[in-house]
């Protein structure tokens, strides 16, 4: 019993230690902000996307203090992404643009989609091995910037509406997650060409999509709940349902699909480019 009892009050000790270390601090933002998406900055601060003010929110921890950068007449960012040199990207939808975001310089420089993809509803950005600007667009539309150039190429989607997440794997290899679409797909970088991998089972509904260290790809699941695992050399999925759940992690073939299929949105051109 007495041994019983020391374990119980070292276990509860240790408990209210790690309580103590896990601190939470919370920073009140200038009003109307509706932050959407959250990035860390280089020099320590933290970016986040305005959304209702068409804005990007930079956060200084250590003061608590935030700014608010315009980004051009009806912004409105849904994604921020820190790129490799420093600067801050964003998707922004009510512009129908990428726009960068220099810290040094405080110059903001927008990149419209080209006509063919009036309103793409972007959502999120990557920046792939060669510094290039990959983001999605949940109408239907995945594309890219080249920041030297200037020049946007964007692609309708296989399957229309539903690209989401976007990610870059070790290798550089760049795939997107269609949530209503329900698939994932991996992109030429080439020629933008996108090759569809069906989920584990239809329905779940891929939202997001990383890639670990080793080059496997986790989605998030959002119909289905739980989180999806591809090996894209093996082409199998591993299903991890939520806890509540009491299946165990399930696994299966995938088939791949190129080309045109369904599409439950407005019409869009299949490629187009602008610089």
């Amino acid at each position: 019993m007495f041994w019983k009892l020391i374990s119980s009050v070292a276990a509860l000790a240790f408990a209210v230690t790690a309580a103590d270390a896990a601190q939470v601090t919370f920073y009140q933002l200038p009003s109307g902000a509706y932050p959407h998406d959250v990035s860390p900055a280089p020099d320590g601060k933290v970016w986040y996307s305005g959304q209702q003010l068409g804005v990007l929110g930079v956060l200084d921890p250590k003061t608590g203090k935030a700014e608010h950068i315009p980004l051009g007449q009806n912004s409105s960012p849904h994604g921020v992404i820190t790129a490799p040199d420093g600067s801050a990207w964003l998707t922004d939808g009510g512009q129908n643009a990428m726009v960068r975001f220099d810290p040094a310089t405080r110059a903001i420089k927008v990149f419209p989609l080209p006509k063919e993809f009036p309103r793409a509803n972007l959502n999120t950005a990557v920046v792939d091995k060669r510094g290039i600007v990959w983001f999605t667009g949940q109408n239907g539309v995945y594309g890219r910037v080249d920041p030297k150039t200037g020049k946007v190429d964007a692609w309708a989607s296989p399957r229309g509406r539903g690209p989401y997440g976007i990610t870059v794997t070790p290798a550089g290899e760049v795939w997107y997650a269609s949530l209503a679409s329900d698939h994932i797909a991996h992109v030429d970088l080439d020629t933008g060409a996108a090759t569809i991998v069906e989920p584990p089972r239809k329905g779940v509904g891929p939202r997001r999509i990383w890639s670990d260290s080793k080059g496997m790809l986790w989605a998030s699941f959002w119909n289905a709940g739980g989180i999806g695992r591809y090996d894209s050399d093996k082409k199998i999925w591993t299903h991890f349902p939520m806890p509540q759940s009491s299946r165990a992690p399930t696994r299966s073939m995938s088939t791949t699909r190129t080309g045109c299929g369904r599409r439950t949105g407005p019409p869009m051109q299949s490629s187009a480019s602008i610089r």
